[in-house]
C-alpha cells in the first residue's frame, strides 16, 4: 500500500510541474497576443487619427445612436 501512495504521490508532483510549465506556455501565448492586439490599436489610433486627421474623421454612427432620444423619453401623462 505505502508504494501506491508513493506512486500517487510521484503522480501528482508530475501534475503539478505539468501545470506550472502550461502556465507558463499559457502566459506567453496570452502576453504576445495582447502585444499584437495592443500595436494594432496604437497603428489604428496613428493611421486614422494622427496628423490632425481627426478633423477630417467622419463616424459612420454619428447621429444614429443619440444619447437621449425624445421621442423615447417623453413623459406619459
Amino acid at each position: 500500500m505505502t508504494s501506491f501512495f508513493l506512486f500517487l504521490s510521484k503522480v501528482f508532483k508530475w501534475s503539478f510541474g505539468f501545470f506550472d510549465a502550461f502556465g507558463n506556455v499559457l502566459n506567453w501565448i496570452l502576453f504576445i497576443v495582447c502585444c499584437a492586439l495592443f500595436t494594432y490599436w496604437c497603428y489604428v489610433l496613428v493611421s486614422t487619427l494622427g496628423n490632425n486627421k481627426d478633423k477630417d474623421y467622419y463616424s459612420p454612427t454619428e447621429g444614429k445612436f443619440p444619447y437621449y432620444d425624445p421621442n423615447i423619453y417623453k413623459k406619459e401623462g
